[in-house]
């Protein structure tokens, strides 16, 4: 029988309205692509908020597995195990 994997997102302030306020999300995903597919399925305001129309992350979207930015990695194809946390940070600009 496979092992789940088991996740915690971190969701920033500005998007707890795309997840009915909630802040921290649970999901079984393989790899960051696979969590981005439940996110769609399960939380489809948010998806939308992070990633564009071809399901790509928006450029000013950050996403960390643990501390480690997938951007540095593999990008979508990053893995992720039970207990990691992904955190999705919005970019922030001013002048």
């Amino acid at each position: 029988m496979p092992q789940t994997t088991t996740i915690s997102i971190r969701v920033p302030t500005a998007l707890h309205d795309c997840c009915r306020g909630a802040s921290l999300l649970s999901l079984e995903a393989p790899d960051v692509r696979t969590m981005l597919e439940g996110l769609e399925q399960h939380y489809p305001k948010l998806h939308r908020s992070i990633c564009d129309e071809t399901g790509a992350l928006r450029r000013h979207i950050n996403v960390f597995v643990n501390t480690a930015s997938i951007r540095d990695g593999a990008g979508p194809d990053t893995a992720l195990a039970s207990g990691d946390v992904v955190t999705i940070l919005t970019a922030v600009s001013g002048g």
